[in-house]
């Protein structure tokens, strides 16, 4: 079992910036890719960004590529999500996840946490 817990959401204005964390316990944290999706009201959820393992693989969605920047500090069993340039439609809750794409299907999931870009 591994137990992830988001934080860092809020209320930001277009333009500006948010990091997002996700702190894992449980299984060795080190074992997993991790990665971020997010969900906006009435959408599907859609995936964000991955990271491997070694930190040394990163993946992105089309919309985020040159604004998100995912990162993890394994001794801290943490993995980061910093957004800049926030648009209002990046409006959603985002969720932490281990083995996303392309190495999987996203198993063990956090909470969400909610974050809000004003126009």
């Amino acid at each position: 079992q591994v137990q992830l817990v988001e934080s860092g959401g809020g209320l930001v204005q277009a333009g500006g910036s948010l990091r997002l964390s996700c702190a894992a316990s449980g299984r060795t944290f080190t074992s997993y890719a991790m990665g971020w999706f997010r969900q906006a009201p009435g959408k599907e959820r859609e995936f964000v960004a991955a990271i491997k393992w070694t930190g040394g693989s990163t993946f992105y969605a089309d919309s985020v590529k040159g604004r998100f920047t995912i990162s993890r500090d394994n001794a801290k069993n943490t993995v980061y999500l910093q957004m800049n340039s926030l648009k209002p439609e990046d409006t959603a809750v985002y969720y932490c996840t281990t083995n996303p794409p392309p190495w999987g299907p996203g198993d063990y999931w956090g909470q969400g946490t909610q974050v809000t870009v004003s126009s």
